[in-house]
């Protein structure tokens, strides 16, 4: 099995302490090649969702798309986060006309009540046209009784949409959901674009509700991080991690941030390399707990793309002994 050793430069981040340079560590990340969701000829896969474990079973979800293969969801299972099963289409696209008739894509999972709620999202017209108001995409979700399906649409989808005012960040488009369990509310993390902004300017905001079907609200200071292409957050300690990728501003892009009230976002893990987990999903055990004992991740997903080729991988975070 093929590994790459990437080192990433870390502070250490321990329940009520604070953060200082004093506090410095590494941890490698180690990236595998995943039987099944590897390169393919005519096929792309992407942006994989939080990995969740049900029995003996893993299971991730992931927009696939390609030759016969209309823009849509899919799962698959593995027993041990390495070799995997593709087990088919799990959310198809809308009917002809519907908000979400042209792709189903960045899907994000959620346990509560005995059920599972696929958060997914949507647009209803070429995602590349050059036409913003036509490139809109939103949120909805799909509920099930079982990981493997059948899946219902929610019959109020979509249950979050880009913001009226076009000086809001997520003006254009919003997408991309992660959630956790918070102080018995349902936080929903999510990245926005603004209109007319590139997808380097995407920033991450959060809603919140009640109930996993909403209404989710959103946070009025919004956003709370200036980044994040692809949202990945899970509960760490008494506090909410987050990490964010190769897109967002200087400050905090290629990082971890953390933020006891899952609001207020500061920066405590620096990656020192260019081979950053891009559009990653993770093995979050107590996301939806609620317990205040999370701990930092240690594997997921992530989306890879070498030569035109898209497909996924998995990455493995291991703390760097001195």
């Amino acid at each position: 099995m093929k590994k790459i050793v990437v080192i990433i430069s870390m502070l250490f981040l321990g329940l009520g302490s604070s953060f200082s340079q004093s506090n410095l560590k590494s941890v490698t990340a180690l990236y595998s090649h995943i039987e099944a969701l590897g390169p393919e000829e005519g096929i792309k896969r992407g942006d994989p969702s939080d990995v969740i474990k049900v029995g003996a079973l893993y299971y991730v979800w992931y927009w696939k798309v390609g030759i016969n293969v209309r823009w849509a969801t899919w799962y698959a299972t593995s027993p041990d986060g390495f070799i995997w099963t593709e087990k088919g289409e799990a959310l198809p696209p809308g009917k002809d006309g519907s908000w979400d008739d042209e792709g189903c894509f960045t899907p994000g999972i959620l346990i509560a009540n005995g059920k599972y709620y696929l958060f997914y999202s949507g647009v209803n017209n070429p995602y590349r046209t050059k036409d913003l108001e036509k490139s809109k995409t939103r949120i909805g979700i799909a509920i099930s009784n079982s990981p493997d399906g059948p899946w219902t649409k929610f019959s109020a989808n979509p249950i979050m949409v880009p913001s009226n005012d076009i000086t809001e960040f997520d003006s254009h488009r919003i997408d991309d959901a992660s959630i956790i369990v918070r102080d018995g509310k349902y936080w929903l993390y999510y990245k926005g674009r603004q209109w007319g902004k590139s997808p380097r300017e995407t920033k991450m905001g959060i809603a919140i509700a009640n109930k996993p079907e909403g209404p989710y609200v959103k946070y009025k200071n919004n956003p709370v991080v200036r980044g994040g292409h692809e949202v990945l957050v899970w509960p760490q300690g008494k506090g909410v991690a987050t990490m964010i990728g190769k897109e967002g501003k200087e400050d905090v892009h290629k990082s971890i941030m953390y933020a006891e009230d899952g609001l207020n976002f500061k920066k405590t893990h620096n990656f020192t390399n260019k081979n950053v987990p891009h559009a990653p999903g993770a093995y979050r055990p107590e996301a939806y707990t609620d317990n205040g004992n999370g701990k930092i991740i240690e594997w997921g997903v992530h989306r890879v793309i070498k030569n035109g080729v898209e497909f996924l991988e998995r990455f493995d975070l291991k703390e760097v002994k001195k």
